[in-house]
C-alpha cells in the first residue's frame, strides 16, 4: 500500500472508488493499525462504507495510508438487473420474449432497439441451441430485419460460427456518490423531443457538411419509446441547442431505480468546456428528483476520450456487452 498525495487524505482518488483505507486505532488496542475496505463515500473526513454496510469515519491525523482498489467484483444477477432497465430504457417499438430472450424491432434504427438480448433466466447463461436461435431468426425475418443478438457479459455465449462486434462498455455510478449542480438549471429538460434535438441527435453535434454519407434520419418512435418509464430529452442552447442528452428513468428487476444515459452530444464548435458532463449531471439530477439511485451510460470500447470523461464524474466499469449475428456486422 502506498502513501496518498496528500498524506492519508484520498489524494486524487474519485468517490465511489472501491478502496483499501489503513489507519491508527486509539491507544490501548492490541494492534495499532487496521483496515477497512469498501466504497469512499467522503473525504472529508476520510469515510468507506464496507461491503456490510457499516461506515467507517476515521479523522485525516489518524489516517496511514489509503488505495484505490479495481471495482468490486459484479455479480451475474447484476448485470442481469442492470441489462433489464437498459432494455426497458430503449425497447424499440415492438417486443416479444422466446426462450428468456427479449427481442425488439425498431424498424432497423440503431442496434440497440433492433436485437434479442437475454434477460429471462436468473440461474446461469440464456439457452441458445439451434431451435431458439432458429425461432428468434422467425420473429426477425417476419418483422423484415436481420437476426441480430446482443450479448452481455456472462449471460449468453457467441454462438458457433457467429461473428461479434462493437465491444460496448456499460458504465455506472451510485448518484448518492455525484456531486449534483447546484443553483437553477441551465438546462431544459422535456418529455419528447424537438425537432431541433432531432437535427443534432442525428449528426452527433458535428457540421452536416464534414460527413461524406448522412447518417440516418432519426426515428422518434425509437428515440420516445420506454417500458415502465419516464423520459427527459435535455437541451443546452437557444435559438439552436449546443448540446443535448436523453434520460430514462426506468427499475431493473431487482428494485433499483436508474436514470440511463444516451444521445449525448455537444456542438463540435463548443466541446471541452465541460458542457457534457453539464448535460450528463442535469439528467442525473433529473433522475434523482424522481426516485432513482443510480446511474448507467453505455460507450463503445474504443471511445478513450468519452471513457476518460464518465471517469472523471466518477463512473465504474460494471459489463460489458457485444452485436453478433451469422454474418457478422451490417
Amino acid at each position: 500500500m502506498t502513501d496518498t498525495a496528500d498524506s492519508g487524505s484520498g489524494g486524487d482518488i474519485a468517490l465511489g472508488r472501491r478502496v483499501v483505507l489503513r489507519y491508527r486505532l486509539p491507544a490501548g488496542y492490541p494492534q495499532p493499525l487496521t483496515d477497512v475496505i469498501g466504497e469512499l463515500v467522503s473525504l472529508d473526513p476520510p469515510t468507506v462504507r464496507a461491503a456490510d454496510g457499516q461506515v467507517v469515519s476515521v479523522a485525516r491525523d489518524r489516517v496511514v495510508a489509503m488505495k484505490a482498489l479495481g471495482p468490486r467484483p459484479i455479480r451475474t444477477r447484476e448485470i442481469r438487473a442492470l441489462e433489464a432497465a437498459a432494455a426497458n430504457a430503449w425497447p424499440g417499438i415492438e417486443q416479444a420474449w422466446i426462450d428468456g430472450w427479449l427481442l425488439r424491432a425498431g424498424n432497423g434504427y440503431t442496434n440497440r432497439a433492433n436485437s434479442a438480448v437475454p434477460l429471462g433466466s436468473s440461474d446461469g447463461p440464456a439457452a441458445i441451441g439451434a431451435e431458439t436461435l432458429h425461432r428468434i431468426g422467425e420473429w426477425y425475418t417476419a418483422h423484415g430485419l436481420p437476426v441480430q443478438l446482443a450479448l452481455p457479459d456472462r449471460l449468453a455465449p457467441l454462438p458457433p460460427g457467429w461473428r461479434s462486434w462493437q465491444e460496448t462498455r456499460l458504465l455506472a455510478i451510485d448518484i448518492e456518490n455525484f456531486v449534483l449542480p447546484q443553483g437553477p438549471p441551465m438546462v431544459r429538460i422535456t418529455p419528447t423531443p424537438d425537432q431541433s434535438w432531432l437535427d443534432m441527435h442525428r449528426y452527433g453535434g458535428n457540421d452536416p457538411a464534414t460527413h461524406d454519407v448522412s447518417p440516418p434520419q432519426p426515428l422518434a418512435e425509437v428515440l420516445a419509446a420506454v417500458h415502465d418509464g419516464e423520459l427527459g430529452f435535455a437541451t443546452l442552447g437557444l435559438p439552436q441547442p449546443i448540446a443535448i442528452g436523453r434520460g430514462a428513468l426506468t427499475t431493473a428487476s431487482d428494485g433499483r431505480r436508474w436514470i440511463g444515459l444516451t444521445c449525448v452530444a455537444v456542438a463540435s464548435e463548443h466541446r471541452r468546456h465541460g458542457l457534457g458532463s453539464l448535460i450528463c449531471a442535469e439528467l442525473i439530477r433529473w433522475g434523482a428528483d424522481r426516485g432513482a439511485t443510480h446511474a448507467y451510460l453505455q460507450v463503445e470500447a474504443e471511445n478513450t476520450g468519452a471513457i476518460a470523461l464518465y471517469d472523471q464524474l466518477g463512473f465504474l466499469d460494471h459489463h460489458g456487452y457485444r452485436y453478433a449475428t451469422p454474418d457478422g456486422p451490417r
